[in-house]
């Protein structure tokens, strides 16, 4: 895990965020109804963290290895334009969008939970991982949340890059 003063030098380069979702946005449960329609529940909190990153000028981007039409109308509601579902290489999918913005790693935070974000790890400069992730994220990650995913993990991320930019104080003061 990065020190403190690490982590603030290098969430404060941070332009784009790579994004899971089940274990991440959600606490890993996939809950289907008897007619097959996923059920998905995600934290207000997280929400309302990634409208603000967003507000902020920091760009977000959903990386998952599931489809799910929940997950594109949660994106839609809280802003997000770049949604990439059924992703196994996420690696290849991340370093694209690194490229096509001209961000070198050291401007790209991932957030994630298991062995498929291992490849989001490999092109990011910061790599968090939710409090329950699998052993071998925790082991890569520059900072391990201190709540589950689902559970208030991402807004920890969205704090820690607007804290570390100046931008938290600003965000807050508008909700006054």
């Amino acid at each position: 895990m990065t020190g403190g003063y690490m982590l603030e030098e290098k969430a404060a380069k941070i332009r784009l965020v790579f994004l899971d979702v089940d274990g991440v946005l959600t606490d890993g449960r996939i809950v289907m109804n008897h007619q097959g329609a996923e059920i998905k529940s995600f934290n207000v909190r997280d929400g309302l963290g990634l409208k603000i990153l967003i507000e902020a000028g920091i760009e977000v981007a959903i990386v998952t290895g599931r489809k799910s039409d929940v997950v594109s109308r949660r994106a839609e509601e809280l802003g997000i334009k770049e949604i990439h579902q059924g992703i196994r290489d996420k690696r290849t999918l991340c370093n694209h969008l690194r490229s096509q913005r001209r961000l070198g790693r050291d401007a790209v935070c991932c957030i994630g939970d298991d062995l498929l974000d291992l490849g989001m790890f490999a092109e990011s400069g910061l790599t968090i991982a939710v409090a329950d992730a699998v052993r071998e994220i925790r082991e890569r990650a520059d900072l391990i949340t201190e709540n589950p995913g689902g559970a208030g993990a991402v807004r920890e991320l969205c704090e820690i890059l607007l804290k570390s930019q100046g931008k938290w104080d600003q965000a807050v003061a508008r909700f006054a």
